[in-house]
């Protein structure tokens, strides 16, 4: 397929190299092993008897993005970009914690993969909207998985979740 340099990108020029330098491309879609996650994670209980939540918005985004291991290559607008790696299993002993962040929400949530520097958990909810979680709280990405990619690979500086 031929595209002019005027046609438009999902991504912006450099999150879409990132995401094509870990083996994305337009149209990918690893069901099978977006499924063989789904059913671990539902499999899952925690010793505390906690359970995962597994919707179609999570399984959509792994098919998707699900085992890329993304880099990114410039400086970061706000903060150092994320090196990413999408694979929920990021997420199976942590059950509890994501059920406790959907109920603050009103939602459920779902592992998406990780900051691999950092160690944030990245999830996703029923919605689609993309969060961090790591040590020093939980942070808003961005409403949909495409914004989440574009401000982790970005450097852009994400919004922190307050509750109460």
């Amino acid at each position: 397929m031929h595209t002019d340099r005027t046609s438009t990108t999902r991504f912006p020029v450099p999150v879409d190299a990132a995401l094509r330098a870990a083996g994305w491309q337009p149209g990918r879609w690893d069901i099978k092993q977006a499924e063989i996650w789904a059913d671990t994670l539902r499999d899952h209980t925690s010793p505390g008897g906690h359970r995962h939540s597994v919707f179609p918005a999570a399984v959509e985004a792994w098919a998707e993005f699900g085992a890329l291991r993304v880099t990114p290559t410039g400086p970061g607008r706000q903060i150092a970009p994320a090196t990413l790696h999408l694979d929920p299993m990021h997420g199976l002993h942590m059950a509890r914690t994501l059920g406790d962040l959907g109920r603050a929400l009103d939602t459920e949530v779902c592992p998406l993969g990780a900051e691999t520097d950092s160690r944030a958990l990245l999830a996703i909810d029923t919605e689609g909207r993309v969060y961090a979680l790591d040590h020093t709280g939980d942070w808003y990405l961005g409403t949909d998985i495409d914004r989440a990619l574009t401000a982790l690979v970005t450097g852009t500086e994400p919004q922190r979740l307050t509750t109460g």
